[in-house]
């Protein structure tokens, strides 16, 4: 059953943690956000990721997103217990655009991301 509107701000705001992380370069906000547990898939330029979170943690700890990075939230679905989150990104590192998506699960009476798979996009593909 899909959640009150009030719930896709909460989700909002949960997700918020992972851009500011991403802006900034500094995975102390993802952290807070993500379980443990939490998995990642993707393809960054070329080369399969896939595993823990903490891939992620090290990629954006890393590479600063660059003063002209953008992103945008849109919460695709809030089912009570579940969300599905799309974050778009544009000039990551200078250079690279994603569309992210989180899988979010309300633990404990707090939004958390248990997975993130993305797709880079093909035109920014920086081939090694």
């Amino acid at each position: 059953m899909r959640d009150k509107i009030s719930e896709y701000a909460a989700v909002e705001a949960a997700a918020m943690k992972f851009v500011n992380s991403v802006a900034e370069g500094n995975s102390t906000y993802a952290k807070e956000l993500f379980t443990e547990d939490a998995v990642l898939f993707g393809i960054l330029d070329g080369v399969m990721e896939r595993g823990s979170i903490e891939r992620f943690y090290n990629n954006v700890d890393t590479v600063g997103a660059g003063d002209n990075f953008k992103a945008r939230i849109d919460v695709l679905a809030v089912e009570e217990t579940v969300a599905v989150v799309r974050v778009l990104e544009e000039g990551w590192g200078g250079r690279i655009d994603f569309t992210d998506f989180l899988l979010l699960l309300k633990l404990d009476g707090e939004w958390r991301c248990v997975a993130k798979a993305y797709n880079q996009n093909s035109n920014t593909i920086k081939h090694i």
